[in-house]
Protein backbone atom coordinates (compact mmCIF):
# COMPACT_ATOMS: atom_id res chain seq x y z
CA UNK A 1 0.00 0.00 0.00
CA UNK A 2 1.08 3.40 -0.81
CA UNK A 3 1.62 6.24 1.74
CA UNK A 4 -0.96 8.20 0.03
CA UNK A 5 -3.68 5.50 -0.12
CA UNK A 6 -2.95 5.19 3.17
CA UNK A 7 -3.59 9.23 4.36
CA UNK A 8 -7.11 8.41 2.32
CA UNK A 9 -7.86 4.68 4.24
CA UNK A 10 -7.17 7.12 7.51
CA UNK A 11 -9.75 10.29 6.21
CA UNK A 12 -6.85 12.83 6.21
CA UNK A 13 -6.19 15.04 3.36
CA UNK A 14 -2.61 17.28 3.27
CA UNK A 15 -3.26 20.69 3.18
CA UNK A 16 -2.07 22.74 0.82
CA UNK A 17 1.93 23.50 1.30
CA UNK A 18 2.08 26.19 3.78
CA UNK A 19 3.52 29.95 1.90
CA UNK A 20 6.98 30.44 3.86
CA UNK A 21 6.77 33.26 6.54
CA UNK A 22 10.16 34.56 5.60
CA UNK A 23 13.07 33.99 2.51
CA UNK A 24 13.67 30.08 3.03
CA UNK A 25 11.84 27.32 1.42
CA UNK A 26 8.87 24.58 2.93
CA UNK A 27 11.27 21.94 2.38
CA UNK A 28 15.08 20.75 1.43
CA UNK A 29 16.03 17.49 -0.88
CA UNK A 30 19.84 16.86 0.43
CA UNK A 31 20.95 13.33 -1.17
CA UNK A 32 18.16 10.61 0.55
CA UNK A 33 16.90 13.09 2.95
CA UNK A 34 14.01 15.75 3.09
CA UNK A 35 14.31 18.35 5.92
CA UNK A 36 11.18 20.78 6.44
CA UNK A 37 10.99 23.72 7.52
CA UNK A 38 9.47 24.01 10.87
CA UNK A 39 5.58 24.06 10.40
CA UNK A 40 3.10 25.69 12.71
CA UNK A 41 -0.47 24.31 13.30
CA UNK A 42 -2.41 26.25 9.87
CA UNK A 43 -5.67 25.48 9.66
CA UNK A 44 -6.60 27.11 5.90
CA UNK A 45 -4.16 29.44 5.87
CA UNK A 46 -4.83 30.51 10.20
CA UNK A 47 -3.59 29.17 13.46
CA UNK A 48 -5.51 26.97 14.66
CA UNK A 49 -4.69 28.60 18.22
CA UNK A 50 -2.06 31.10 19.62
CA UNK A 51 -0.29 31.59 23.09
CA UNK A 52 1.98 29.17 25.18
CA UNK A 53 1.10 25.86 27.15
CA UNK A 54 0.46 26.33 30.62
CA UNK A 55 -1.26 29.71 29.99
CA UNK A 56 -3.28 30.74 27.20
CA UNK A 57 -3.84 26.71 25.73
CA UNK A 58 -4.64 24.02 27.47
CA UNK A 59 -2.70 21.02 27.17
CA UNK A 60 -4.54 19.00 26.13
CA UNK A 61 -4.50 20.42 22.79
CA UNK A 62 -1.70 19.80 22.72
CA UNK A 63 -1.50 16.64 20.82
CA UNK A 64 -4.16 17.60 18.36
CA UNK A 65 -2.19 21.06 17.52
CA UNK A 66 0.71 19.15 17.13
CA UNK A 67 -0.43 16.79 14.53
CA UNK A 68 -1.89 19.77 12.39
CA UNK A 69 1.76 21.06 12.13
CA UNK A 70 2.82 17.01 11.59
CA UNK A 71 0.40 17.06 8.54
CA UNK A 72 1.58 20.96 7.40
CA UNK A 73 5.03 19.00 7.28
CA UNK A 74 4.09 15.84 5.29
CA UNK A 75 2.09 18.26 2.71
CA UNK A 76 5.82 20.21 2.67
CA UNK A 77 7.16 16.17 1.81
CA UNK A 78 4.52 15.60 -0.93
CA UNK A 79 4.93 18.95 -2.69
CA UNK A 80 9.04 18.66 -3.02
CA UNK A 81 8.82 14.55 -3.82
CA UNK A 82 5.82 12.74 -3.30
CA UNK A 83 4.59 11.47 0.12
CA UNK A 84 4.94 7.89 -1.36
CA UNK A 85 8.88 8.48 -1.91
CA UNK A 86 9.29 8.31 1.66
CA UNK A 87 10.95 4.86 3.43
CA UNK A 88 11.12 6.38 6.98
CA UNK A 89 10.79 9.11 9.15
CA UNK A 90 14.32 9.93 10.60
CA UNK A 91 13.67 12.89 13.39
CA UNK A 92 11.19 15.40 14.58
CA UNK A 93 12.12 18.19 16.09
CA UNK A 94 9.40 20.24 17.73
CA UNK A 95 9.55 23.34 19.89
CA UNK A 96 6.71 24.41 22.02
CA UNK A 97 5.88 27.89 23.59
CA UNK A 98 6.04 27.09 27.43
CA UNK A 99 4.50 29.24 29.86
CA UNK A 100 7.08 29.10 33.12
CA UNK A 101 6.95 26.21 34.87
CA UNK A 102 5.39 23.94 31.83
CA UNK A 103 7.72 20.80 31.29
CA UNK A 104 4.68 18.57 28.97
CA UNK A 105 6.42 19.54 26.05
CA UNK A 106 7.24 15.60 24.97
CA UNK A 107 3.47 15.01 25.60
CA UNK A 108 2.15 18.01 23.36
CA UNK A 109 4.71 16.24 20.75
CA UNK A 110 3.38 13.08 21.16
CA UNK A 111 0.61 14.50 18.64
CA UNK A 112 2.66 14.64 15.47
CA UNK A 113 4.75 11.08 16.30
CA UNK A 114 1.60 9.42 16.50
CA UNK A 115 -0.02 10.64 13.30
CA UNK A 116 3.38 9.84 11.73
CA UNK A 117 3.10 5.82 12.95
CA UNK A 118 -0.44 5.93 11.97
CA UNK A 119 0.58 7.28 8.06
CA UNK A 120 4.04 5.13 8.15
CA UNK A 121 3.44 2.32 10.54
CA UNK A 122 7.16 1.05 11.35
CA UNK A 123 8.61 3.47 9.07
CA UNK A 124 6.93 6.35 11.32
CA UNK A 125 9.23 5.57 14.21
CA UNK A 126 11.60 8.41 14.66
CA UNK A 127 13.93 9.85 17.05
CA UNK A 128 12.74 13.14 18.64
CA UNK A 129 13.52 16.38 20.28
CA UNK A 130 10.82 18.19 22.15
CA UNK A 131 12.26 21.76 22.92
CA UNK A 132 10.04 24.39 25.31
CA UNK A 133 10.27 27.97 24.25
CA UNK A 134 9.56 31.54 25.16
CA UNK A 135 8.04 32.11 21.65
CA UNK A 136 7.06 31.02 18.18
CA UNK A 137 6.77 32.86 15.00
CA UNK A 138 2.73 34.45 14.82
CA UNK A 139 2.18 33.78 18.04
CA UNK A 140 2.22 30.08 17.57
CA UNK A 141 2.07 27.10 20.48
CA UNK A 142 4.11 24.78 18.16
CA UNK A 143 6.15 24.07 15.39
CA UNK A 144 7.34 20.74 14.42
CA UNK A 145 10.10 19.91 11.90
CA UNK A 146 10.69 16.69 10.18
CA UNK A 147 13.64 15.32 8.29
CA UNK A 148 12.52 11.79 6.32
CA UNK A 149 14.57 9.25 4.26
CA UNK A 150 13.68 8.80 0.94
CA UNK A 151 14.13 5.62 -1.57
Amino acid sequence: MSWSSRLTELGLVLPPVATPAGVYLPAVRSGSLVFTAGQLPLVDGVLAATGKFGAEIDPTRGPELARICALNALAAVDGLVGLDAVVQVVKVVGFVASAPGFTAQPAVLNGASELLGEVFGAAGAHARSAVGVAELPLGAPVEVELVVELC
